[in-house]
């Protein structure tokens, strides 16, 4: 699929303008198209669901729910439909949709002119599942009148809640995970055409593993302009996912050369490099070496058969020595080697950061930078500048790491995390990862994409060492597309960790579980048919039920 672009509110309105009056798309097809959308999501996702509650506004959102509702008693389910707000001042496809919805009637429908008509209405609590169509992407906070008095209604229902284009109360533009102000709780939400910012940034479900979903309706490609250089990392798992050529041999994938790791004084971290070493095998390497102090060998050969290694020179502290660097050494180490992954368990010794920056300096091949290789560079602002002029550096850090690689706190950088990670990567000309529970990845260019897959049982040692293996895994195996390989590592790394949880608990979740997880994530397709509906869907966070 091409890279899905997140739109602003703004935006979102010029592309159905565009598509209705460039593209002579009716609108009221665009309404149809996204009712058949949220009415075969409903059914589908909400298994067992006889009767629904949907709450509707008076806009193009409340539109939606009607039509929704429409279909939704027409395949034989108990709807009741609540229009909040008088009918009279309905305009264009919402009247339209209100009535098909009445005339003739589709199911129990009612309208609500104030507060005490909700009161009379309490039966409708009664449901399996509510439908919240009030408002969308053109509410600006915040939530006021019958509408807040809706919200305060509905919590008095146990019914699951799916939510039409927003969860009614969240501004689109939103970046925060969460905001001030009165919101109606989501089970699910369905959006239209492109994600709005909220929707990959807010925590809009309560919970992390419940879907939000994007369906197209209808609107070509070029009626779907972003100026904001922003887009859903999961677009680039189609780049990845690719069969394979029946004449295929190791060679064509690539080989990964994992450094780091410390056995001694220096520290016992021998799990780290080999973790990156497994992750970069799992995504498809061709060959994978883990080079670490000598000391290190053992325990890090024992995770694989498959993992082949290379004894480094020791510090007598058992970290890597800058003996390393000596030329027939050098190029014994880096000889065929097409990807660099450098840093985990590396520590900062003198000995250590002396090899580090000798052996970046030395090589030319794409470099995945972790750990402590960031803290190095961090005291090297220069060095990192050059390195990245000659090849492909992507760079790992946590939100720690990011604030001592810019100068900044950590604080300022969590507040900041979009521009701190797109400013960066602009001016030392980097891909930066910026780690976090929606990690962002940052390119030379401006554009960053943002990854909405993973869960906080991901929240352990580890899991940053297997993110590094997995996208050297994915560079080897497609050095001309750095881009894509790196968004796309991005989220099957946390795809399989959901997929692991689902089987696990987050509690409980080791990095290394996620392993055996990564056939599913690469199994995972872009866009989701479900069994019971005809519908499109590109699932931005959760995994669907019965998805095909």
């Amino acid at each position: 699929m091409n890279a899905l672009e997140v739109l602003t509110a703004a935006e979102m309105q010029a592309c159905d303008q565009a598509t209705t009056e460039r593209f002579a798309v009716p609108s009221i097809r665009l309404m149809r198209a996204a009712a058949t959308a949220v009415a075969d999501f409903a059914r589908s996702q909400f298994p067992g669901t006889r009767r629904i509650t949907v709450l509707c506004g008076r806009g193009n959102n409340g539109g939606d729910g009607m039509m929704a509702a429409r279909l939704l008693a027409a395949s034989g389910l108990e709807v009741t439909t609540l229009l909040i707000g008088a009918p009279g001042i309905l305009a264009g496809d919402a009247a339209e949709a209100w009535q098909e919805l009445t005339s003739p009637m589709h199911g129990r429908v009612h309208v609500v002119t104030g507060a005490q008509d909700l009161e009379r209405h309490k039966e409708a609590l009664d449901a399996d599942l509510i439908i919240d169509a009030l408002v969308g992407t053109g509410f600006k906070p915040p939530l006021k009148g019958l509408a807040l008095a809706a919200l305060e209604w509905a919590r008095a229902s146990r019914a699951p809640v799916l939510a039409v284009d927003l969860p009614s109360g969240w501004p689109a533009d939103a970046t925060s995970a969460t905001i001030e102000g009165s919101v109606f709780a989501a089970d699910a939400v369905v959006t239209f055409t492109a994600p709005k910012p909220a929707h990959v940034f807010g925590q809009l479900t309560r919970h992390w593993d419940q879907p939000i979903v994007v369906a197209p309706i209808g609107s070509p490609d070029a009626a779907i302009v972003s100026t904001a250089k922003l887009a859903w990392a999961g677009s680039s798992l189609a780049a990845v996912q690719a069969p394979r050529a029946t004449a295929a041999n190791k060679g064509n994938f690539g080989h990964v050369l994992v450094v780091g790791g410390s056995f001694g004084s220096a520290g016992g971290k021998s799990g780290a490099p080999a973790m990156v070493a497994m992750g970069a095998l799992r995504a498809g390497a061709g060959l994978v070496t883990a080079a670490v102090p000598e000391p290190a060998l053992v325990p890090v050969a024992s995770f694989a058969p498959e993992l082949m290694t290379w004894p480094l020179a020791a510090s007598a502290e058992g970290a890597i020595s800058s003996k390393n660097l000596a030329p027939e050494q050098l190029a014994a180490i880096t000889a065929g080697k097409t990807v660099l992954a450098i840093g985990p368990g590396l520590g900062q010794s003198a000995e250590t950061v002396k090899f580090t920056t000798g052996l970046l300096s030395a090589t030319q091949v794409p470099a995945v930078i972790d750990a402590d290789a960031l803290n190095i560079l961090a005291q090297k602002p220069v060095l990192l500048a050059k390195l990245a002029k000659t090849r492909t550096m992507v760079l790992t850090p946590h939100p720690g790491e990011m604030a001592r690689l810019a100068g900044i706190g950590t604080a300022e950088v969590q507040a900041n995390r979009l521009e701190t990670a797109r400013n960066f990567a602009r001016r030392m000309g980097v891909i930066l990862v910026l780690k976090g529970a929606r990690t962002l990845m940052a390119h030379p260019d401006g554009r960053v994409a943002v990854n909405t897959s993973g869960n906080p049982g991901m929240a352990k040692g580890g899991s940053g060492d297997l993110l590094a293996g997995i996208i050297a895994g994915l560079l080897a195996q497609h050095p001309d597309d750095p881009t894509r390989a790196v968004e796309a590592a991005v989220c099957l790394h946390g795809l399989a960790a959901d997929f692991a949880v689902r089987d696990a608990d987050e509690h409980t979740l080791l990095a290394t579980d996620s392993l055996k997880y990564l056939a599913q994530a690469f199994r995972y397709p872009a866009f989701h048919i479900l069994k019971t509906a005809s519908s499109r869907y590109v699932c931005l966070q959760g995994i669907l039920r019965t998805a095909q």
